[in-house]
C-alpha cells in the first residue's frame, strides 16, 4: 500500500489524536456480556510481497500463512471477481478460527462510484464471496481520495442496498467527509443507524484522515508501516489506544499490517500481537521465528 507514502518518515508526527468525544459515547452503549474479539493479520499472503516469511520449499503459502495469523484482509479482491469455487478453496485452506476481511471490488467503488449500475455487480460479488461461510469477516469499502461529500446521495443508498447480514466497513479519504462538521454528524449517524464501522487508517502522509471516531463496536484499522524504526513505537501507542477503548467497552478488534513496501509486514504483526497478548490479556498466536527475530524490540 503506497497510499500516504512519504520520503523522510522520520519527520513525521505520528502521535495518535485524542478521541473523538462520541467514540466514548458509542462504546459505553455496547452489551458488555459479549466478550472481546480480535484479529491481527497482513493484507497478502503471497510470496512474492511478504519475503523472507515463508520457510523454502513451501507449497501452499494461504495454508502456511493460517497458521500463524488468525486473519488476512483480502486486497486481492479489490482487482478482480473470484468465482464461488476459489473462495470455498480459500475457505478449506484455512484453519476453523480464521476469518477473511474481504475488500470490495474496484467495480464498485472507484470505476462505478457507487452509481446505480453497481448494485448488480454488488450482488454478483456477493453471492461468490459468501462461500467463505462462517470463516467470513467483515467487508469493506475502500472510496479513492476524491470521493466527495457531493456524493452523499450514492452512500445513502448504497448503505440501504446493502444486505444489513453481512457486517460492513468504510473508508472514506477525503478530507471534507470529517473536516465539515455537518457532513461529518451525518456520516456518523447513517454509519451508527447501520451498524457500519468507520474505518481508521494510520499512515503517514495523511494524517489528517486520523479522525479516531468509532461507529459501532468495531475499530477496523488498517495500519500502513512506513519502513521505518519508528513503525514499532507506532504499535505500541495503538496498543495503548486499544486498552482504553477495550475499558470504555469496545469488543471488536481487527488490525491489518501494511507497508510501504512489503518487506516486514509478519513481523510487524507479529511484534503488535505480542503487546497485545501482553495489555489486554489475549492469547493470539504469536509465530515463534517472527517472534526471536523481533525480541530486542519488545
Amino acid at each position: 500500500m503506497k497510499f500516504g507514502k512519504v520520503d523522510r518518515p522520520e519527520c513525521i508526527d505520528f502521535t495518535i489524536p485524542i478521541n473523538h468525544p462520541d467514540t466514548e459515547v458509542i462504546l459505553s452503549e455496547q452489551n458488555t456480556d459479549v466478550s472481546l474479539t480480535v484479529h491481527v493479520g497482513c493484507a497478502k499472503w503471497n510470496r512474492k510481497d511478504l519475503k523472507n516469511f515463508y520457510p523454502r520449499g513451501t507449497k501452499n503459502e494461504l495454508e502456511f500463512y493460517g497458521r500463524h495469523f488468525n486473519s488476512i484482509e483480502l486486497n486481492a479482491t479489490f482487482y478482480r471477481m473470484f468465482e464461488r469455487e476459489q473462495y470455498a478453496k480459500w475457505r478449506d485452506t484455512t484453519p476453523d478460527n480464521f476469518k477473511f476481511f474481504p475488500k470490495l471490488v474496484r467495480n464498485i467503488s472507484h470505476l462505478r462510484r457507487l452509481n446505480e449500475h453497481t448494485y448488480p455487480i454488488i450482488d454478483e460479488y456477493l453471492i461468490a464471496t459468501a462461500n467463505l461461510k462462517d470463516k467470513l469477516g467483515t467487508f469493506f469499502l475502500q472510496m479513492h481520495d476524491n470521493f466527495a461529500p457531493k456524493n452523499w446521495d450514492r452512500v445513502v443508498r448504497f448503505v440501504e442496498y446493502w444486505p444489513k447480514e453481512f457486517p460492513l466497513a468504510i473508508e472514506l479519504r477525503h478530507t471534507d467527509w470529517f473536516n465539515d462538521a455537518k457532513v461529518a454528524q451525518e456520516l456518523y449517524h447513517l454509519f451508527e443507524e447501520n451498524n457500519i464501522a468507520n474505518i481508521l487508517v494510520d499512515t503517514a502522509g495523511r494524517r489528517d484522515i486520523m479522525h479516531m471516531r468509532l461507529t459501532n463496536n468495531e475499530a477496523f484499522i488498517r495500519f500502513v508501516g512506513a519502513n521505518h524504526i519508528k513503525d514499532y513505537a507506532r504499535l505500541d501507542d495503538w496498543v495503548d489506544r486499544l486498552v482504553d477503548w477495550k475499558s470504555m467497552g469496545l469488543k471488536n478488534i481487527n488490525f491489518f499490517v501494511h507497508q510501504n513496501m512489503e518487506l516486514d509486514s509478519p513481523l510487524l504483526s507479529a511484534y503488535f500481537i505480542t503487546k497485545l497478548n501482553k495489555k489486554l490479556g489475549t492469547k493470539l498466536h504469536i509465530p515463534k521465528t517472527l517472534m526471536d527475530e523481533s525480541s530486542a524490540l519488545y
